[in-house]
């Protein structure tokens, strides 16, 4: 099957690229959107590539990269009447919410905010540019994935050409 890309979307309050740095590892849970829960459970496979999104941020932007390291599994955390997370009608026999893991693969060094993904040549269908776009799972093209992977490695070398000073 060929490599997807997608973008996931977490507040900072819950989690962040520095702690997905931190945990090298990490499971994408608590998604409570059928579309949303479509894409995890049906179509994302190891390997592909994600836009890691802090939204609800100042500024709300692309602030680094993973990729899937678990394929869709049931939201264990559906079960769970003590968590957050938990979802009575959500059967262990048939469940109804799903989560993969996610495996760190960079951080930039700047925030590549809302704004910029907007007005730059080639994101211009970009879901996440889109007016009332709010799903927090949401497909990229590869071309998608690559400019803003591109705006992103320009935000690490400007990072470490600043440290050299």
């Amino acid at each position: 099957m060929a490599k997807r890309y997608w973008l996931l979307k977490c507040e900072p309050e819950a989690y962040t690229i520095d702690d997905l740095e931190r945990d090298g590892v990490a499971s994408w849970e608590g998604v409570r959107n059928y579309q949303a829960r479509n894409f995890l459970r049906d179509d994302m496979s190891v390997g592909d590539g994600v836009l890691f999104y802090a939204s609800n941020a100042e500024p709300s932007g692309v602030t680094g990269l993973a990729e899937i390291a678990r394929a869709g599994y049931p939201d264990t955390f559906a079960f769970d009447p003590k968590h957050k997370y938990f979802d009575a009608g959500s059967d262990p026999a048939n469940p109804t919410w799903y989560m993969v893991d996610i495996r760190f693969a960079g951080k930039f060094d700047e925030v590549i905010p809302l704004s910029t993904l907007k007005a730059t040549a080639g994101l211009e269908s970009m879901l996440v540019a889109q007016k009332g776009s709010r799903l927090s799972v949401q497909p990229v093209t590869k071309a998608e994935y690559e400019i803003v992977a591109k705006l992103g490695r320009g935000t690490r070398r400007a990072g470490a050409a600043r440290a050299k000073k």
